[in-house]
């Protein structure tokens, strides 16, 4: 996404007079959030709502979605090397997934098979050499740079396979380079950011394929590729919003495959002419996980006073411009999926109910709109002896880290987030912890720590009540859709 001062500048120009207004009655504690934020968490917060919010003109989506595609280039303390790896000769890895959507499904689902495509990634690290704003040395080809992103990366560190956010139809991994840098400092460890396929051009499962064919690709290296093999136990998914509902449908996935084998032995998918296992990975670390695509949880509505993200009440009438990519011919309720695949478990992982034998998990959660449904996954996994972190923050908004660099809140979750990471990976000894379930409240301003029950205390929506939500999503999701309206534009619009 383009951060340059001028990009900055026409996105502020119209919100200056509302900006203003924020500015002055911050300090007069005239709105509810002025005890709980500082002034520019405010003038933030409020230049999102404006954007995205009911008040924003819609846009096309392909034309939002180019905006959130542009290079921002390599500039300061970071290591970028882009690579491409090829299309594996065999079609192993396609079937495998597709058997394991049709037998995690209903029957009733209707999606299409993607192809298999050349996977594009960026590997990310930390400069330390460099200076703010310096650009990337001149002559350097991608390996090149991929080696020295190495000569600064720790022996046994962590590989984090990370999924950038944007509700599965914007942003790439180009935006995402200053945190994958920050990562790679924090942990010394590296990044692989995965150039996943958008929608609604490549609907459901393309990225997932995208996602499992990285995964494969940092076990057992393609032809050509600048790295070598990983081991399952030094690689950590990690996501924000809809990169963690990438990490937790992968996470099925690799589960469901798992099932599908004979106890004791480990899964194996033919993989650029070799046998792979398919072991599970470390952990998973999750920031504002977004894991119910029909947006049907109370906290959607109910947790709006410190987010950003417009509820589906207040956009129920807007509708996108049409343009090329949208609305999809044939056209479909969902911008991600159809309607009657939304309830799959690899659509909204939310659904699924089995999430026993999986690693570590930790969850990085607002006081925002996707509390709820983060809240019931992670209270699910626990009573299935699944380790979980949690940490909530009170008052901060969707992926607030992301947002609010330098903010106290901001500071503990990075803290709490490379913590969780450093310690399922180990050293280059090993060493790896057992991790106990634990649930933190980090209060806002004061930064207090007040701790949960992570086994009952994060919500008290049980299973059975939020799949009868999830279903009642739908449903709204089909009605408006059966009216010749479109549903997707209750996502927000960035």
């Amino acid at each position: 996404m383009d951060s340059s001062p001028s990009a900055i500048l026409k996105l502020l120009l119209p919100q200056t007079p509302l900006l203003v207004k924020t500015a002055l009655w911050h300090p007069l504690s005239l709105t509810p959030q002025s005890t709980k934020w500082d002034l520019k968490t405010s003038l933030t917060v409020t230049m999102l709502r404006e954007m995205i919010g009911p008040n924003a003109t819609p846009q096309p989506i392909g034309k939002t979605q180019r905006f959130t595609l542009r290079d921002p280039g390599v500039k300061g303390k970071m290591w970028v090397s882009k690579v491409a790896m090829p299309i594996p000769g065999e079609d192993d890895v396609r079937q495998m997934m597709f058997k394991a959507v049709r037998d995690m499904g209903s029957g009733d689902e209707k999606w299409e098979e993607p192809e298999q495509k050349a996977l594009e990634a960026e590997w990310n690290g930390y400069r330390s050499q460099a200076k703010d704003g310096e650009g990337e040395p001149a002559g350097m080809g991608e390996r090149e740079k991929y080696e020295a992103l190495m000569k600064e990366t720790e022996e046994g560190s962590v590989t984090m396979l990370y999924f950038h956010g944007g509700a599965m139809y914007l942003l790439d991994p180009a935006g995402y380079r200053g945190l994958g840098a920050r990562i790679a400092r924090e942990t010394g460890g590296r990044v692989f950011n995965v150039r996943y396929r958008l929608s609604p051009q490549n609907p459901f499962p393309a990225a997932l394929l995208d996602a499992f064919t990285a995964y494969l690709s940092l076990l057992a290296p393609p032809p050509g590729a600048f790295h070598e093999a990983v081991p399952a136990s030094k690689i950590v998914f990690g996501g924000d919003s809809a990169g963690g509902l990438c990490c937790t449908a992968l996470l099925q996935l690799l589960l469901q495959i798992h099932r599908s084998t004979p106890s004791g032995q480990t899964p194996t998918v033919r993989f650029h002419g070799k046998d792979v296992e398919i072991p599970l990975p470390a952990g998973l670390a999750l920031t504002s996980p977004w894991l119910d695509v029909t947006r049907a949880l109370p906290s959607i509505e109910s947790e709006t006073t410190f987010d950003y993200l417009p509820p589906p009440s207040q956009t129920e009438k807007r509708d996108f411009p049409a343009d090329e990519v949208w609305p999809a011919n044939p056209p479909r309720a969902d911008l991600y999926c159809n309607a009657s695949a939304l309830l799959h478990p690899l659509v909204s992982p939310l659904s699924a109910q089995d999430w026993s034998g999986s690693p570590p998990l930790f969850f990085s959660i607002g006081q925002e709109m996707l509390r709820d449904e983060a809240a019931v996954l992670a209270q699910r996994a626990v009573k299935q002896g699944v380790s979980v972190t949690w940490r909530e923050f009170e008052a901060m908004p969707h992926v607030f880290a992301v947002l609010l660099e330098g903010l106290g809140e901001s500071e503990v979750h990075y803290k709490e987030h490379m913590e969780f990471v450093k310690r399922v990976v180990g050293g280059k000894e090993g060493g790896k912890e057992v991790l106990e379930s634990t649930a933190v409240m980090i209060r806002a301003k004061t930064l207090k720590r007040e701790d949960k029950d992570v086994a009952a205390g994060l919500t008290q929506i049980t299973d059975e009540e939020a799949k009868e939500m999830m279903v009642k999503g739908r449903e709204r999701i089909d009605r408006k859709f059966a009216r010749g309206r479109d549903p997707a534009a209750e996502r927000p619009m960035l």
